[in-house]
């Protein structure tokens, strides 16, 4: 079905698509009689066996939604019918911020992919906050990580301040934290990844963390463009800080080798998809091996069939998250990716 109403998805712009879409299915889940019994029994996971216990959190099952496809947390209960074992939202900044100029997403059909440029724009950690205490009121099943970045605004030296505000708000919210330092699309932001400021903000957050009765884990989303050097200082960043693991990777600023026209391929802003794939599997084997497993890893990029999400844990994940591969396949592929895992 999916695949037969998509290419009328495709004639509009990316962005303006996306929340058409997801305002309808919100709309169907909440009010459309019966609507949320049509979406479980078409889309939702319920194979056991798939059941796994990542950083002290059980998962139903290993196929996560990426951050940045429900930035403020507004489709959460909707998303959760489409089968996905954890959602994670944001990402999220302490003040609200319109991001980029639109327009600020690309498709690059004949690739598969997407170019982003979205700029971190979101509602506020504020608002965030609230949606997900009034989640957390009605479900306490779903898994839901938070994304934090820094406003566009702050000077990476007072960076450390504006997720510590993030931190501090979402501590009650969400079951585990993700520190984005590698988004290609806020000025600045990906110099905190350098060894010495990323050290400086993870024992910082780590040493609030461990002023609670109890803790969350924190993991730390990475480029896929780091060198072998640079991925030798993050396995030793993780290790020596004490965090729980790592997300590997966000979008690339590689853009060679593309089919799509140079008039959409050049674009500015990361490159998700498949084009990823390789690149994205690489980097996880590297850390799981480099550091002998000695932390979990989430695997993401370039997953759009179910050999893709298992090319991804047999290099080393414990669990994937999808976004473009959501896009272009479809909710379905969710399912399709249990089936295959199980199998396993």
């Amino acid at each position: 079905m999916y695949q037969l109403i998509k290419p009328i998805f495709f004639q509009f712009d990316p962005e303006k698509v996306h929340y058409f879409v997801v305002r309808r299915l919100k709309w169907f889940h909440d009010h459309f009689p019966l609507g949320k019994t049509i979406l479980r029994s078409s889309f939702d996971v319920n194979i056991k066996g798939l059941e796994r216990e990542v950083f002290g959190i059980k998962f139903k099952n290993p196929v996560g939604l990426a951050a940045g496809f429900d930035k403020n947390g507004e489709y959460i209960e909707a998303l959760s019918n489409l089968g996905f074992g954890f959602i994670e939202v944001g990402t999220v900044t302490p003040l609200p911020q319109p991001g980029n100029d639109k327009p600020r997403m690309f498709r690059l059909e004949e690739d598969s992919a997407l170019i982003n440029r979205m700029g971190f724009n979101n509602k506020g950690v504020d608002t965030l906050a609230e949606r997900l205490r009034l989640l957390r009121s009605k479900h306490s099943d779903i898994v839901v990580g938070g994304n934090i970045g820094k406003n566009k605004n702050t000077p990476n030296e007072d960076a450390v301040n504006d997720y510590i505000k993030c931190f501090d708000r979402l501590f009650d919210v969400v079951d585990y934290f993700v520190v984005n330092v590698s988004s290609p699309n806020t000025p600045g932001l990906r110099e905190l990844q350098e060894k010495e400021p990323l050290m400086h903000l993870l024992n910082t957050l780590q040493q609030r963390n461990k002023k609670n009765d109890i803790s969350r884990p924190i993991l730390l989303k990475i480029a896929p463009d780091l060198t072998n050097e640079q991925l030798d200082d993050i396995v030793e960043i993780v290790i020596q800080t004490g965090i729980a693991g790592v997300i590997a990777t966000n979008t690339t600023i590689d853009k060679t080798g593309l089919k799509t026209p140079e008039k959409i391929s050049t674009e500015a802003g990361g490159l998700s998809g498949k084009p990823l794939t390789v690149r994205s599997t690489e980097v996880i084997k590297y850390l799981s091996d480099k550091s002998n497993k000695a932390f979990p890893i989430i695997g993401v990029g370039g997953i759009h069939s179910p050999k893709d999400a298992q090319d991804k844990l047999d290099a080393g994940a414990s669990l994937v998250q999808l976004y473009t591969g959501f896009i272009y396949e479809g909710p379905g592929i969710v399912k399709r990716i249990c089936k295959e895992l199980v199998k396993k």
